[in-house]
């Protein structure tokens, strides 16, 4: 069982049942886990996000959105609290409301790097939990992060890569991911930036390219089986047909033709296009200058306020 240094301190052995189960499957797997803050945290599904130290704006920007995201959906955001990527990470997850696990390359009651004072302890006051495979007081030490990097891989039931160069130790976390069967999301950047040749090569080798936020959306739904408030608003409406739900949470994502739209749900052209009067009669959908078919600007306001008490 877990012993407790303080109120908020533990140590977890791999018998005791806040142990998560993740860990097991790791060929190394700690036989002590050093946690402080809310163990309940640690059995939360989590997506791990990872990225670059020496973050660009861009990449701090995904690691952000892809935080939010999956905050907003109910998932446990899963980073090693670095600066850069890994800290937006962190701090959105927060923000947003959501749950933050850092896992760390000293002791858990160390605060590295300096910079990330702040986002430990707003990590422990909103209810996440920081994670060392190592004793308290044990300082960093460079030899300790890519045994870090495997517990972060293993602890998420996805890792999302925002940015990465090659060699990295974001690359190192892809490869751990990996070995585990974990599923691998990565976002693309310009093959003109180094901060992006390991992203791009992820991709390239067959990780799921997260090329928008809805993209990332529907990778979260298909893994973790939830649905961030506003597409679960669309399900929840009870003036809807289930071809309609099915068809408003497509449009959410980006706008469709008449004869996508037939596709998507099995219609032919005319029940297709009585459908789609029946939404647009209602102010639900609009149709572009294209011909395209989209979720109305009310709608989609509507959804965007979902996490502020109003209803689609």
């Amino acid at each position: 069982m877990e012993a407790a240094v303080d109120e908020q301190s533990y140590e977890i052995y791999t018998n005791d049942p806040h142990y998560p189960a993740s860990l097991t499957e790791l060929s190394d797997a700690p036989p002590v886990l050093y946690v402080r803050g809310n163990l309940e945290a640690l059995k939360r599904p989590g997506l791990s996000i990872v990225g670059a130290r020496g973050a660009t704006p861009y990449g701090r920007a995904i690691a952000e959105m892809a935080a939010r995201v999956a905050a907003e959906s109910g998932i446990a955001v899963i980073s090693g609290g670095a600066r850069g990527c890994d800290a937006a990470a962190g701090a959105e997850a927060i923000e947003a409301g959501g749950t933050h696990i850092a896992v760390l390359g000293c002791g858990a009651d160390v605060v590295y790097p300096k910079s990330s004072r702040r986002l430990l302890e707003q990590t422990i006051v909103s209810g996440g939990a920081l994670v060392s495979l190592d004793p308290w007081g044990t300082p960093p030490r460079r030899w300790a992060f890519p045994r870090r990097n495997r517990v972060i891989a293993a602890l998420g039931l996805a890792l999302l890569v925002t940015e990465a160069g090659i060699p990295s130790g974001t690359f190192s976390t892809a490869e751990a991911a990996l070995e585990l069967g974990r599923e691998l999301l990565a976002v693309p950047g310009s093959i003109l930036s180094n901060s992006s040749r390991g992203s791009n090569r992820l991709i390239a080798e067959g990780a799921v390219c997260i090329a928008d936020e809805e993209a990332l959306e529907v990778a979260i739904s298909r893994i973790f089986g939830v649905l961030r408030p506003g597409r679960l608003a669309i399900q929840q409406r009870e003036d809807m047909s289930e071809a309609e739900r099915h068809l408003m949470t497509a449009l959410v994502a980006s706008p469709i033709t008449i004869e996508a739209i037939g596709r998507l749900l099995n219609l032919d052209g005319q029940a297709a296009l009585i459908l789609v009067s029946s939404l647009l009669s209602r102010g639900l959908v609009e149709r572009l200058v294209d011909g395209r078919i989209s979720a109305s600007a009310a709608t989609l306001h509507a959804l965007s306020s979902v996490g502020h008490h109003t209803t689609c």
